[in-house]
């Protein structure tokens, strides 16, 4: 099995710093919506976080963190992270490191 782009500990810092983002705001994040690779990646800190969590086969690679209060009703309501930039990350890194100089 290939090296996951993104480690569990990123995943936390992302999804930490998006409940921070909306609890600064004065909202109350207690739901996540999640793509299935975003909750492989997360591991177990799913299950620490104290949010509802849901998958979403249609999210894939990305959450979405909210006050379910305001989901859908007010776009600061919500915040989206994604796997998908480490992923192109690792991406381009295999790539430079293929080439032969």
């Amino acid at each position: 099995m290939d090296e996951a782009p993104i480690t569990r500990e990123e995943a936390e810092e992302l999804v930490r710093s998006a409940i921070n983002e909306l609890t600064k705001e004065g909202l109350n994040p207690d739901i996540m919506l999640a793509g299935p690779k975003f909750i492989s990646y997360a591991g177990g800190f799913l299950k620490e976080c104290g949010l509802s969590v849901y998958e979403v086969r249609e999210l894939e690679y990305d959450a979405v963190i909210a006050d379910s209060q305001y989901l859908g009703q007010m776009r600061r309501a919500s915040r989206r992270v994604s796997v998908e930039p480490f992923l192109k990350e690792k991406a381009i890194w295999e790539e430079f490191r293929s080439i032969d100089v």
